[in-house]
């Protein structure tokens, strides 16, 4: 499962997959030409909307975006 985010005119995915009873959020930047480059930010938690929430803010954190 990914979502979508548009920060500083960049799209990014969040993907999240099972991770035994957790769930782990992968970030990757998606580049005008269609490919993809993961951007080593990763996150951990109970839910995948928990997963998700701490990557984005990590992304955010690391962008300088509130």
């Amino acid at each position: 499962m990914a979502r979508e985010l548009e920060l500083n005119g960049r799209k990014y995915w969040i993907i999240s997959d099972p991770d035994g009873a957790a769930w782990k959020a992968k970030v990757t930047e998606v580049l005008e030409n269609g490919e993809s480059d993961e951007i080593g930010i990763e996150a951990s938690a109970e839910t995948r909307t928990a997963a998700d929430a701490a990557a984005e803010r990590k992304l955010r954190r690391l962008l300088g975006v509130p």
